[in-house]
Formats: C-alpha cells, structure tokens, sequence
C-alpha cells in the first residue's frame, strides 16, 4: 500500500465542494486522515477566499490511476478542464505526495507547490509533521518553521466533515 497526501481546494461555494471532495475520496480510497481546514486569500489572481486542507490516504493504485480518480472528481464537481491556472476553482485536488517517490511524470512529485504555498504546507506539517520531504531532507514541521509566513495570510477555520465515523 502506498500512503498519498492530496490537496484540496476551493473558492466557488468551498464548504459544500470540499466536502463533496472528502466523501468522493473517502468513496475511493477509504478511511482519510485529516487536516484543519485553512481560509486563506487567492494567491495569483484577484478572487474569492479559497478553504483548503490536506488529506492522507492509503491505496495500491499507481500514481496515474490517482490522478485520474482526482480529475474524474474535479470534473463532477464541475470542475471545468482547462480553466486558466489562476482562477476560480469549484475543487482543486493535487496529489502532493505518493510514499517518498520523486519524479516529473505522470505528475511532479513531491509536488513543487508544498515548499511555495502556506495553504499546503501549513496543513501538510499539521497532518505529517516528523516526516521527511524527500528532496529537502527536512521534516514538513522544520519546513513550516522555516517558511516565511509574511509571503501568505491563511487561518484555521470550523469546519464539520462525517463519513463512516471519519471526521475533521
């Protein structure tokens, strides 16, 4: 089994589509650990406040057939493909890490947005903090410490999920 850490985000009706993420990887990949969920500002375009999390997750997929699971839920919750990079997003899922594999493809991994973005790597620390990034050879918690936390404004919020006895 490979352990995977996926983002989730979203700044169009974000607590009703981050939950629906949730349930739809709860549906594929079973029982998810959890981050807080964070409100932070857009970063990149002028928009809306995003909500975003990380979860954590056990499966014998590869790499691509993740990928393609996250994309297939993106899509149903109208998710619309090829939407510009820095825009609104109904749910953004990013698989950020797949056990210490490093590579460029199907997906950059470990991906690049855990050491730019504060939205990421502040609830990766949160989730798995003594573990290592496998290109830094820093634990997330030593990243998080080290991040200038000036460069993005993110907080905790309240925030109730419940799969199966599952909550955040």
């Amino acid at each position: 089994m490979a352990q995977i850490y996926i983002s989730l985000g979203s700044n169009i009706d974000a607590v009703k589509n981050i939950k629906a993420g949730l349930d739809a990887l709860h549906h594929y990949f079973g029982e998810l650990s959890l981050s807080r969920v964070y409100e932070s500002e857009a970063v990149g375009f002028a928009g809306s406040n995003f909500l975003n999390m990380v979860a954590g997750a056990e499966t014998q997929l590869d790499v691509a057939e993740v990928v393609a699971i996250f994309k297939q839920i993106e899509r149903d919750n109208g998710r619309v493909a090829g939407a510009k990079k820095f825009s609104p997003r109904t749910l953004d899922l990013d698989l950020l890490l797949y056990d210490d594999l490093v590579c460029q493809a199907p997906v950059e991994l470990p991906r690049a947005e855990i050491v730019k973005n504060a939205f990421v790597l502040w609830p990766l620390s949160e989730l798995i903090p003594n573990r290592i990034h496998p290109i830094s050879n820093l634990s997330y918690q030593v990243m998080w410490q080290e991040y200038d936390k000036d460069k993005q404004q993110l907080w905790p919020i309240a925030f109730d999920w419940h799969a199966q006895g599952v909550s955040a």
